[in-house]
């Protein structure tokens, strides 16, 4: 079944999982290690400037890049109960550190635009790049990007009307032709 969630969660959801996936750990471990963000799949070579360039232009222009942003704000957000379930004495010298350490932590939330300049430009060629990027710059590309939250959040909502529709129709028929079989205990 479709798990319900806020609006607001569903866009960062797939930020959320990108960076999880990406770290190769959940956050625990990243709290505990502190591991730098992974760069790209250095096994291939590194896509010319000029294409890296393009690519970032779709990574922003196409609104992906917004998708990043609540990522470290959410994870900050994480770190306090995480590290104060067994010391809460630490609440109020904990809160001081992230908010010093906000700079560097938003710094490195910058890198996953990189990282998905990095993809992009391995996936596409400069010249698909700039004509994707000229399509989110037009009006009707900025267009797009702005109603594209509103639009997501009624298609998950439509979503979920269609999917408890499309079960319910499914486990009708399966029964029906089960009992055909003869499992009429089905």
């Amino acid at each position: 079944m479709f798990m319900s969630i806020r609006p607001s969660q569903r866009r960062v959801a797939f930020g959320l999982g990108a960076l999880v996936l990406a770290l190769g750990t959940g956050l625990p471990a990243f709290a505990q290690t502190a591991t730098p963000a992974p760069v790209p799949d250095v096994s291939q070579p590194e896509p010319p400037a000029s294409a890296l360039a393009a690519a970032r232009d779709v990574v922003v222009s196409s609104g992906m890049s917004r998708s990043f942003e609540p990522m470290v704000p959410q994870l900050t957000e994480q770190i306090v109960p995480m590290l104060t379930r067994t010391r809460p004495e630490l609440t109020a010298d904990l809160t001081v550190v992230l908010k010093d350490l906000q700079p560097e932590f938003v710094k490195d939330g910058e890198q996953m635009t990189d990282i998905a300049a990095h993809i992009y430009a391995r996936r596409m060629s400069e010249q698909e790049l700039k004509d994707t990027a000229a399509f989110f710059n037009s009006p009707v590309g900025k267009k797009y990007v702005d109603i594209q939250p509103a639009m997501l959040d009624e298609l998950v909502v439509a979503m979920q009307s269609w999917t408890q529709k499309l079960s319910s129709i499914m486990m009708t028929r399966v029964r029906q032709e089960m009992i055909k079989k003869g499992h009429n205990d089905f």
